[in-house]
């Protein structure tokens, strides 16, 4: 897991900001130009492209250029090795929760034989 925790890390660190939550997640519906990403976004194109500019290096968005239009398409590799990570994150938390039900149920019934004594 070390090896990748530079990778999570830079991941993390691009998906922190609204604005790229948000280019990833119109990505997620298929390829679109920088120009279509921009138009519901309320700040300029250079910026938009900055943002982008961090998403390609954290590997979550690739984009190509053909002429004038430069097109992105999201990379779900990346996106995956960060879902299996909170999905580990998740498990141990459940299991977690579980072992302490039953510890809480167990006590319960603990008490309630004792008040009946």
């Amino acid at each position: 897991m070390l090896n990748n925790s530079s990778s999570l890390d830079t991941t993390f660190q691009a998906l922190a900001d609204p604005t790229r939550r948000a280019i990833v997640a119109r990505l997620a519906s298929g390829p679109a130009s920088v120009s279509e990403l921009a138009r519901p976004l309320t700040i300029s194109l250079p910026a938009v492209m900055q943002h982008l500019a961090v998403l390609e290096e954290a590997g979550l968005v690739r984009s190509e250029k053909v002429g004038r239009v430069r097109t992105c398409r999201i990379e779900a590799q990346t996106l995956s090795v960060a879902e299996q990570w909170l999905n580990q994150r998740r498990s141990e938390w459940e299991a977690r929760l579980d072992r302490l039900g039953q510890f809480l149920e167990t006590s319960g019934q603990q008490g309630e034989d004792d008040g009946r004594n």
